[in-house]
Protein backbone atom coordinates (compact mmCIF):
# COMPACT_ATOMS: atom_id res chain seq x y z
CA UNK A 1 0.00 0.00 0.00
CA UNK A 2 1.34 3.62 -0.87
CA UNK A 3 2.15 5.47 2.02
CA UNK A 4 3.24 9.60 2.73
CA UNK A 5 5.47 10.56 5.60
CA UNK A 6 4.34 13.85 7.09
CA UNK A 7 5.52 16.29 9.90
CA UNK A 8 3.37 16.29 13.29
CA UNK A 9 0.79 17.89 14.27
CA UNK A 10 -0.40 17.50 10.56
CA UNK A 11 -0.35 13.69 10.78
CA UNK A 12 -2.41 13.91 13.74
CA UNK A 13 -4.73 16.90 12.13
CA UNK A 14 -5.66 14.75 9.37
CA UNK A 15 -6.26 11.92 11.39
CA UNK A 16 -8.34 13.55 14.56
CA UNK A 17 -9.28 17.02 13.35
CA UNK A 18 -10.81 17.34 9.96
CA UNK A 19 -7.62 17.95 8.05
CA UNK A 20 -8.74 17.68 4.35
CA UNK A 21 -6.12 19.01 2.68
CA UNK A 22 -2.47 18.19 2.66
CA UNK A 23 -0.46 20.71 0.92
CA UNK A 24 2.77 19.89 -0.63
CA UNK A 25 5.18 21.53 -3.71
CA UNK A 26 3.96 18.40 -6.16
CA UNK A 27 1.20 16.84 -7.55
CA UNK A 28 0.50 13.20 -7.73
CA UNK A 29 -1.86 11.23 -10.46
CA UNK A 30 -1.99 8.36 -7.53
CA UNK A 31 -5.72 8.30 -6.04
CA UNK A 32 -6.79 5.77 -3.85
CA UNK A 33 -6.09 4.46 -0.47
CA UNK A 34 -2.78 6.22 1.56
CA UNK A 35 -1.27 5.68 4.69
CA UNK A 36 -0.13 8.20 6.80
CA UNK A 37 3.27 7.50 8.61
CA UNK A 38 3.91 10.40 11.24
CA UNK A 39 7.42 11.64 10.76
CA UNK A 40 10.24 12.14 13.83
CA UNK A 41 10.84 15.88 12.84
CA UNK A 42 10.00 18.47 15.38
CA UNK A 43 10.78 20.92 12.46
CA UNK A 44 7.03 21.81 11.56
CA UNK A 45 6.08 21.50 14.92
CA UNK A 46 8.27 23.92 16.38
CA UNK A 47 6.86 26.36 13.65
CA UNK A 48 3.22 26.51 14.92
CA UNK A 49 1.58 29.24 17.19
CA UNK A 50 -1.05 27.89 19.57
CA UNK A 51 -3.23 31.36 18.99
CA UNK A 52 -2.77 30.60 15.48
CA UNK A 53 -4.29 27.25 15.72
CA UNK A 54 -7.49 28.12 17.96
CA UNK A 55 -7.69 31.34 15.59
CA UNK A 56 -7.47 29.30 12.39
CA UNK A 57 -8.89 25.78 12.79
CA UNK A 58 -10.66 25.97 15.47
CA UNK A 59 -8.73 23.51 17.71
CA UNK A 60 -6.14 23.18 20.49
CA UNK A 61 -2.58 22.45 19.24
CA UNK A 62 -1.86 19.08 20.69
CA UNK A 63 1.20 18.31 22.92
CA UNK A 64 4.22 17.23 21.36
CA UNK A 65 4.49 14.60 24.15
CA UNK A 66 1.41 13.07 23.14
CA UNK A 67 1.68 13.25 19.31
CA UNK A 68 2.51 9.57 17.67
CA UNK A 69 6.57 9.97 16.04
CA UNK A 70 8.02 7.10 13.69
CA UNK A 71 5.60 4.92 12.93
CA UNK A 72 2.07 4.73 10.73
CA UNK A 73 -1.03 5.71 12.28
CA UNK A 74 -3.50 5.35 10.05
CA UNK A 75 -5.26 5.18 6.54
CA UNK A 76 -7.32 7.82 4.39
CA UNK A 77 -8.67 8.24 0.86
CA UNK A 78 -6.79 10.27 -1.64
CA UNK A 79 -9.32 11.69 -3.53
CA UNK A 80 -7.58 14.34 -5.97
CA UNK A 81 -4.97 16.63 -6.54
CA UNK A 82 -5.38 20.46 -7.89
CA UNK A 83 -3.03 23.22 -8.08
CA UNK A 84 -3.61 26.45 -6.16
CA UNK A 85 -4.21 28.51 -9.14
CA UNK A 86 -7.48 26.25 -9.51
CA UNK A 87 -8.86 27.34 -5.97
CA UNK A 88 -10.66 24.25 -6.15
CA UNK A 89 -10.67 23.30 -2.32
CA UNK A 90 -11.36 25.81 -0.11
CA UNK A 91 -10.34 25.10 3.59
CA UNK A 92 -8.71 26.50 6.18
CA UNK A 93 -6.13 23.97 5.62
CA UNK A 94 -5.17 24.80 2.35
CA UNK A 95 -2.12 26.49 1.70
CA UNK A 96 -0.94 25.38 -1.95
CA UNK A 97 0.56 25.31 -4.23
CA UNK A 98 -0.75 21.59 -4.69
CA UNK A 99 -3.57 20.48 -2.57
CA UNK A 100 -4.02 17.04 -2.39
CA UNK A 101 -7.89 16.09 -1.15
CA UNK A 102 -8.35 13.61 1.30
CA UNK A 103 -11.22 11.70 2.53
CA UNK A 104 -12.40 8.92 5.00
CA UNK A 105 -9.40 9.10 7.53
CA UNK A 106 -9.71 5.94 9.85
CA UNK A 107 -6.59 5.89 12.52
CA UNK A 108 -5.50 2.43 13.34
CA UNK A 109 -5.74 1.50 16.92
CA UNK A 110 -2.11 1.12 17.69
CA UNK A 111 0.62 3.30 15.29
CA UNK A 112 2.69 0.59 13.20
CA UNK A 113 6.56 1.54 14.21
CA UNK A 114 7.85 2.00 10.60
CA UNK A 115 10.60 4.54 9.22
CA UNK A 116 9.33 7.38 6.58
CA UNK A 117 10.96 8.26 3.47
CA UNK A 118 10.30 11.00 1.23
CA UNK A 119 7.98 11.12 -1.91
CA UNK A 120 5.50 8.15 -1.80
CA UNK A 121 6.40 4.90 -0.88
CA UNK A 122 5.60 2.03 -0.39
CA UNK A 123 4.75 -0.74 3.01
CA UNK A 124 3.95 -4.41 2.58
CA UNK A 125 0.21 -4.84 2.90
CA UNK A 126 0.92 -7.62 5.64
CA UNK A 127 2.07 -4.77 8.01
CA UNK A 128 -1.78 -3.03 7.76
CA UNK A 129 -4.21 -4.74 10.13
CA UNK A 130 -6.64 -6.27 7.92
CA UNK A 131 -9.53 -3.98 8.10
CA UNK A 132 -7.70 -1.10 6.79
CA UNK A 133 -7.42 -2.47 3.17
Amino acid sequence: MRCLSIHQPWAWAILHAGKNVENRFWSTRYRGPLLIHASKSPASYKAQNPDRWRERYGIELPAWDHLVKGAIIGVIELVDCFHDSERVVVSAWTEGPWQWLLADPRPFPEPIPFRGLQQLFMVPDTLIPQAFH
